[in-house]
């Protein structure tokens, strides 16, 4: 099961922190442009240097169901760090790496994101993991032009133009302005990435996400993640211990 959770995990933390308060609400403007949502989604972007904290997954898929806890570290566009107790499993990103190792069988994975990207059917790279962690758009929304409406208390975006490959949809929440919702589907292929950020969270008057509920369909396969996020702090000075240990033996994500 490891080998399926690390590689979803990977592409869907979010983050929360101790003295916090949850941030709800937010009053629509009917009269805001697409152009005028996207630019303040980007004004309203989290600037931090670091962020190191806690979090406890769910996981859920056709065949089982385990909850763990992992402590997680981060710094702004170089690297992200994942560690089980103990050590037991770790995992370590950077812009060119996508790593991690389990202690459980003696196994690790070394590599590049063309092979996360495979695996979820949506092309990675570290800015995008990044921005879905903090609560951003994981397609840069300022290179193409949306259309807008409003549902359910949210601005949706969809691009104007159709993709050939992909539907792509994008609620922002009005409050902050943030990703209430992301969804990147290949129809053909019967793939979906869906991510929800149940709501956010003021800290040090930054927003960040308080909860988030993943599901990915993978052909006829579905998995659940839902996390809980604990004792988060922002820029402190962190250290990424990472190691493969010697005699373990290299895996392939299928």
């Amino acid at each position: 099961m490891i080998k399926k959770i690390i590689p979803i995990v990977i592409l869907t933390f979010a983050l929360s922190c101790k003295s916090t308060k949850v941030v709800t609400g937010g009053a629509i403007n009917k009269n805001l442009s697409a152009k005028a949502i996207i630019k303040n989604h980007y004004a309203n972007e989290l600037d931090f240097n670091t962020i190191s904290g806690k979090m406890k997954i769910d996981y859920k898929d056709d065949h089982a169901s385990q909850g763990f806890t992992v402590s997680l570290r981060m710094e702004k566009d170089k690297a992200i760090w994942i560690s089980a107790p103990l050590g037991i499993v770790k995992a370590y990103i950077s812009p060119k790496r996508v790593s991690f190792y389990n202690k459980l069988d003696n196994s690790y994975f070394d590599g590049d994101f063309s092979h996360l990207s495979k695996l979820l059917g949506t092309d990675l790279n570290f800015e995008k993991v990044q921005n879905l962690l903090l609560g951003q758009a994981i397609l840069d929304l300022r290179k193409d032009k949306y259309l807008a409406d409003i549902s359910l208390d949210t601005y949706n975006l969809q691009p104007k133009n159709a993709l050939e490959l992909y539907k792509i949809l994008f609620q922002i929440e009005p409050k902050h302005f943030k990703i209430g919702n992301q969804q990147i589907s290949q129809p053909e292929n019967a793939r979906v990435l869906n991510i929800q950020y149940s709501n956010y969270q003021e800290v040090d008057s930054r927003i960040l996400p308080n909860e988030i509920n993943i599901v990915a369909k993978l052909d006829d396969n579905e998995s659940k993640i839902d996390i809980e996020y604990k004792n988060i702090e922002l820029d402190r000075k962190v250290k990424f211990p990472y190691s493969i240990p010697n005699g373990f033996k290299e895996i392939t994500l299928k």
